[in-house]
């Protein structure tokens, strides 16, 4: 999941439900107004055995420029699949979410102008998203926002999936009133959150639209959808 914004930008939310993360972001790359592409994605799947990707279990999420995020797509996809070659197994989403930190670290002095966001299922089969800055702090997060529309999306998230700011009707007044405790959604809620979020920033942001891309990950593997937004 969303990012901060170049041209190429990931915008949106990535979510972690207890057992179905799922990324989204929408395709649209520009430079400034100008639009380059309606179709150029930034959520990818890495660590698969081939070209398509079918078996990969974990997904990578990327905004900024361009070219440095599939250089980072990239160079990670390779460092996964030499795991595979040499270890016989693939490479667990901890462990990828500390490789990508020291990839992003040994470039700081020169570092790859993105953000970057990790999504996938943990050891114990949950869901887990990591968001990183450019030069590989990272944390596990329940949701994150990035790209072009970050400051509006975000929000939106942390009332609808953190329950910021929500509380139990008729449970007192003023501090007495007591929060909405958080809560696992389905997976229908969670897309339909997604999609309102960037419905709303569609509407206000110039830089989003055109479609919607969401990776939904699972134990059997992971879902591709796409949604339509407005294109103008």
């Amino acid at each position: 999941m969303a990012m901060f914004s170049q041209n190429p930008l990931m915008n949106g939310p990535n979510y972690a439900m207890s057992d179905v993360p799922r990324q989204a972001g929408e395709p649209r790359e520009h430079r400034f107004n100008p639009i380059n592409s309606r179709m150029s994605p930034k959520v990818f799947k890495i660590g698969g055995t081939n070209a398509s990707q079918d078996d990969a279990s974990i997904v990578l999420s990327v905004c900024g420029f361009a070219a440095d995020g599939e250089a980072l797509r990239d160079r990670l996809d390779t460092v996964c699949k030499i795991y595979r070659y040499r270890h016989g197994k693939p490479m667990t989403l901890n462990a990828c979410a500390k490789r990508l930190s020291t990839i992003l670290y040994q470039k700081r002095f020169f570092p790859y102008y993105t953000h970057a966001l990790l999504g996938g299922l943990d050891e114990e089969g949950k869901g887990a998203i990591y968001s990183y800055d450019p030069v590989g702090s990272y944390e596990r997060e329940q949701c994150r926002a990035g790209g072009a529309a970050a400051s509006l999306i975000m929000p939106f998230l942390d009332n609808q999936v953190n329950f910021h700011n929500q509380y139990i009707p008729g449970s007192g007044t003023g501090h007495n009133l007591r929060e909405r405790p958080r809560e696992p959604l389905t997976r229908p809620q969670v897309e339909t959150i997604i999609k309102d979020a960037f419905d709303g920033a569609a509407e206000r942001h110039i830089e989003v639209g055109d479609s919607l891309q969401m990776l939904i990950v699972s134990k059997n593997g992971i879902e591709e959808v796409f949604v339509p937004l407005k294109k103008d």
